[in-house]
């Protein structure tokens, strides 16, 4: 049998089970191979992986995974394309498809039903432009017990999770991305192996969890609200999105200023040009205010 991810094969069951496109899922379907083999050599599975896809549409990137992982779990939000990928993964006896939306699915408990106790997992997904990064934080922030993440996005949100310090594209996103993971874009991919075909580029990032978080810090939550503040005005100084946007820790520009001097950062410096080593250590250092009640 062909391959699911070819133009006319897409067409034909489109056609055949009279599937109609919803604009508001994000559903742009892949029809070409190659560019699904290449997500799943990216993915590094073994015979004894398991894999996880979020939004698997007619098949197309399930069959592939299914080729070469030990089984795959795929949750699908759309009820109308259950009967298809019925149809169309039928000779792969190793997938599962969930009906359920990722946002809201208890996806350890899917794990645990699904896969092994400490078997490798990857999630393989080409994601909804409009909720890649919900996804991506209930993947991260749930603590799932998997590898990483090699997901197709929007080519412009891609270089976000990946930027380096000092460039345009770095900030709030790229360091809560970066915290949990090593982010690295692996491929680009041209809006023509799309139906239908999106507005933009896309990309493939692959995302390895980290085995701890890039830096230990005192307070998660704490960390990530100065992180935020820190890029609320890009244009900005530090010391000036600080002083108007730390809404937990109320201090006097005067107070705020020395601290950042002690740390060895300069007030005067933009968000966008620390690393997150200098983050973590700048919100260790309000933290200790904020929690002796300097206020």
């Amino acid at each position: 049998m062909k391959d699911i991810a070819t133009p006319n094969r897409t067409k034909d069951i489109l056609e055949r089970h009279g599937f109609s496109f919803k604009k508001s899922l994000g559903q742009n379907f892949l029809i070409d191979t190659n560019v699904l083999n290449r997500i799943v050599d990216f993915a590094e599975l073994g015979p004894d992986t398991g894999a996880i896809e979020i939004g698997p549409g007619i098949g197309a990137l399930t069959e592939q995974l299914a080729k070469r992982a030990q089984k795959v779990v795929a949750f699908e939000i759309d009820q109308r394309l259950l009967p298809i990928l019925a149809d169309t993964l039928e000779p792969y006896e190793n997938v599962s498809v969930i009906h359920s939306d990722i946002l809201k699915a208890d996806v350890h408990e899917a794990i645990r039903q699904e896969f092994r106790e400490g078997q490798d997992i990857m999630v393989v997904a080409n994601l909804p432009y409009y909720v890649t990064t919900p996804i991506l934080f209930k993947l991260l922030e749930d603590k799932l017990p998997i590898r990483g993440i090699v997901a197709m996005m929007q080519k412009e949100v891609a270089d976000r999770l990946a930027a380096a310090p000092g460039t345009k594209e770095y900030g709030s996103l790229s360091i809560a991305i970066q915290y949990y993971t090593e982010a690295e874009t692996v491929m680009t991919v041209p809006r023509t192996v799309f139906v239908p075909q999106p507005n933009v580029d896309s990309a493939v990032i692959r995302l390895l969890k980290r085995p701890q978080p890039l830096v230990q810090v005192q307070d998660e939550a704490f960390f990530f609200e100065v992180v935020r503040s820190s890029f609320a005005q890009r244009r900005k100084t530090l010391i000036n999105n600080l002083s108007n946007n730390l809404g937990s820790l109320s201090l006097p520009k005067e107070q705020l200023e020395g601290i950042l001097q002690e740390t060895g950062i300069d007030p005067k410096r933009r968000g966008e040009t620390l690393s997150i080593a200098e983050f973590g250590k700048l919100s260790d250092a309000l933290y200790t205010h904020k929690k002796n009640g300097s206020v």
